[in-house]
């Protein structure tokens, strides 16, 4: 159920009032009693929706988006340099080749 803000054209009284969405406005100020009662628009409330089926970045805001991109931006850059400097120090060092020698199951003759 909302809260509604009301205010009294004659007495300027203003009040919320917690009402059923289906109850209509109310007329009659409880300060002068006069039929000067107007129901206010307010800027409402923000509908967020939690729990499973809706991810957490939903709802993030731009600052927290371009960090995100700087942060991401200079890992990639970090490990670039990274694979760079192994790339360096594998090529210095001589390739060792080993002879795989195979090993098969004699036949077994059919006599």
């Amino acid at each position: 159920m909302p809260t509604y803000d009301y205010r009294c054209n004659a007495c300027g009284h203003e009040f919320e009032l917690f009402q059923s969405m289906s109850e209509g406005a109310k007329k009659k100020c409880p300060e002068c009693n006069k039929l000067k009662l107007e129901r206010l628009i307010g800027t409402g409330s923000a509908l967020i929706f939690k729990g499973s089926g809706f991810y957490e970045t939903d709802y993030r805001s731009k600052d927290y988006n371009k960090a995100k991109e700087a942060e991401t931006k200079a890992a990639t850059e970090t490990k670039k340099s990274d694979d760079s400097t192994s790339k360096k120090s594998d090529d210095k060092k001589p390739a060792k080749k080993e002879k795989k020698t195979e090993s098969k199951p004699k036949a077994k003759s059919t006599s």
